[in-house]
């Protein structure tokens, strides 16, 4: 998918401090597997997995979506972008959400999460065994937080 500005997602930056983070965390890759044609930026776009990230606003906004990830919550590039994060979630969610961002916040990342997320048109769907984690700048200040997750089933 081909962004209106001719882009694919997030710059180069970003994506790097994606893939940099959930490896110094997690110690593994976000994006595994031998396939490495394309950029970062495309591989992580077009990756099968979603991909999320939010930025570091007092009501932090969602900064980035992959392909995936626009899809699965029914919303185009422009309008994901402008969506605070918790609005992935439904109002009676938005608890069990805010506690596993705290946790993160303190421990620099969760695995195997599960919870209900609701999309752009109000569909809801079940992710399981999502991992969140901070995200930091190239000089290991804190730059949000992003998720994972590959599996998931709609309610």
């Amino acid at each position: 998918m081909i962004l209106p500005n001719g882009g694919i997602g997030a710059g180069p930056d970003h994506a790097e401090r994606l893939v940099r983070s959930y490896r110094r965390l997690t110690g593994s890759e976000l994006l595994p597997g031998s396939d490495r044609s394309g950029s970062l930026v495309e591989r992580l776009f077009l990756s099968p997995i979603v991909v999320l990230s939010h930025g570091t606003e007092d009501d932090p906004v969602l900064n980035y979506g992959n392909q995936a990830a626009l899809y699965l919550w029914e919303m185009d590039w422009d309008t994901f972008t402008r969506t605070p994060s918790r609005y992935t979630a439904e109002a009676m969610e938005r608890a069990q959400r805010e506690q596993l961002l705290k946790k993160v916040q303190e421990q620099g990342y969760a695995d195997d999460y599960t919870g209900i997320r609701i999309s752009g048109s109000g569909r809801r769907f079940y992710i399981k065994k999502a991992t969140v984690w901070n995200v930091t700048d190239e000089d290991g200040r804190y730059a949000g937080q992003a998720a994972c997750f590959s599996e998931f089933e709609y309610c």
